[in-house]
Formats: C-alpha cells, sequence, structure tokens
C-alpha cells in the first residue's frame, strides 16, 4: 500500500495514498454545501426527537416535550363532529321514520347518516351497492319478504330475522320437506315443476299438475294459492324472477328438501335509535321502498 499521495496522471487529481489491487483512491471530498445539509438534518432530527414523539420503547413511546400527539387531534376531530351532529341526532331520535322523511333537512342528514351506517354495519352481506347475493336479498328492488315501507324496513332492522336475540324479531319456518319425511321424492319432483310453471319457466306441465295439489295442500298456507307469497310470514312470491337462492330446478329442489333459515341480527341490540331509523331511511330511499 503507497503512503504517499499523488496525483493521478489521468485525472490530474491527488489520490489519496492508498491502493488496492493496482487500483488507487482519488482524493474527491464532498462538497462542502453538501456537508452542511448534512449537518443540518442531523441537528434538525435531534431537535424531532427531543420535541415530537419519536422513539418506540417496550409499552410506550418517547412523548416529546411539545406533546403533540396525532391521536389526540384526531380524537378532539370526532368529539367535535359528534357534537356537531348532536342536535340532528336529538332530533331524529324523537322523530319517528315517517316524520324524519317529511322533513327536507332531517331527511338529508338521515340519508348521509344512513349510507355510512350501511357500509360499515350491512354492506358485507348485502353488497357496497345493497344488490345482495345468494342468500342476502337484494335492498334496490320491490320484492320484500316482511314489507318494504319505512317503517316495515325500520322494524325488521331494529328487531332482526329469526335471530333468538330479540323476541320481536321477525319469525317464520319453512319445514324441511325432504329431510324432515314429510312429502315423498316424486312428491317434492311434482311441486317443484308446479314452482317452475307458476314463475313462467320451462317445466313438465304432466308433474307440474300433479304438483298442484300438494303445493295446494302443503304449501299455501304460507305462499297463498295463487304462490304470490305472504309479508306477513316473509313467504316470499314465487310467481315473479326474484329469487333469494336460486330459482332454477335443482335450486328449488334443495330449498324444498331441506328448507331455508336466513338469520338476520336485530341491529337494534348493537345500535342506538338514531342509527337504526337513519338506516331505515336510507334503505328505503334505494329505489325499492314501497
Amino acid at each position: 500500500m503507497a503512503t504517499s499521495p499523488e496525483k493521478d496522471p489521468f485525472s490530474g487529481i491527488e489520490t489519496t495514498g492508498h491502493e488496492w489491487d493496482g487500483i488507487k483512491e482519488l482524493n474527491n471530498p464532498l462538497p462542502r454545501w453538501w456537508l452542511w445539509i448534512l449537518y443540518a438534518c442531523v441537528v434538525w432530527a435531534v431537535g424531532y426527537w427531543i420535541a415530537m414523539p419519536a422513539w418506540p420503547l417496550i409499552s410506550s413511546y418517547t412523548k416529546g416535550v411539545l406533546g403533540h400527539s396525532q391521536r389526540v387531534i384526531i380524537a378532539e376531530s370526532i368529539e367535535q363532529a359528534k357534537q356537531a351532529q348532536a342536535q340532528w341526532l336529538t332530533r331524529i331520535e324523537a322523530a319517528s321514520v315517517a316524520d324524519i322523511r317529511a322533513d327536507p333537512e332531517l331527511l338529508d342528514f338521515a340519508l348521509a347518516g344512513g349510507r355510512s351506517a350501511f357500509a360499515v354495519n350491512c354492506s358485507q352481506c348485502h353488497g357496497r351497492g345493497a344488490a345482495g347475493f345468494k342468500g342476502y336479498p337484494n335492498l334496490n328492488d320491490d320484492a320484500w319478504l316482511w314489507g318494504g315501507t319505512v317503517e316495515q324496513i325500520y322494524f325488521t332492522i331494529k328487531h332482526g330475522i329469526r335471530t333468538q336475540d330479540d323476541p320481536d324479531a321477525r319469525w317464520s319456518q319453512m319445514p324441511a320437506f325432504g329431510k324432515d319425511g314429510l312429502l315423498e321424492r316424486e312428491q317434492i319432483g311434482a311441486v317443484v315443476e308446479y314452482t317452475l310453471a307458476i314463475s313462467g319457466q320451462e317445466h313438465d306441465a304432466d308433474r307440474a299438475a300433479q304438483g298442484q295439489a300438494v303445493f295446494v295442500e302443503q304449501c299455501a298456507a304460507c305462499h297463498l294459492e295463487s304462490g304470490t307469497g305472504n309479508i306477513e310470514l316473509g313467504a316470499p312470491n314465487l310467481t315473479d324472477a326474484i329469487w333469494l337462492y336460486g330459482g332454477d330446478r335443482q335450486a328449488l329442489t334443495d330449498a324444498v328438501v331441506n328448507a331455508r333459515f336466513g338469520v338476520m341480527p336485530a341491529w337494534g341490540l348493537k345500535l342506538d335509535d338514531a342509527t337504526v331509523k337513519q338506516l331505515a331511511v336510507y334503505v328505503h330511499a334505494l329505489g325499492g321502498g314501497q
């Protein structure tokens, strides 16, 4: 290793005197302006560590001499928003859902609040646009198992469907005609053909005629003899093209054999009444409310 600097014959720059495998290091120090920026950044970083929350500890973190906390700022902002909303929420809590719809100011506030509450609590099952999925109703159409007036929607949301948690929950139960041995296989096939017939689908006319008697005896009590359903019992209309679990031959057979038992939480036990009312008003306004 060389010990005395020399000038590089190609660049004319003095070397540092270091050499490795015949390669000599040029003495190119960093620009002064760059060093001063580096030193300033180091000083600023140390000052930041002292003034602001910076270093994680085992169960906490250094608070900094200024005591700044973004969490506190956010909490204060949320509290201010709640205070600003308080007067509207108080009015909504005291009003009926019909009164809310009749008041333009309350309606605007309820729709905004209901949209937010729906995204947090309901969209996981009914979808972000409330179009539903298999087993979860589309809330945009005009087919309502338990009624689509704003009051009926409010009751359904508040008390739920087939939930053990609320004694006022909407409740009905379709028999499992096949699993429980209430109907023979031939009878099930015939009543399925009849259901296909009254819903305007391709069917076996002879078996559908046989299935009509089975339908009147076993199904009409809930779905009515016309098959148009009964919202008081949550029994769907079987004559339209709207099917919660599918309307083809296999899906209908599965429903008759094993029954359906969809459950919806009683949101009145989880959310305050003002939020439930806002949800009811929002869902009613989606386009399918009666």
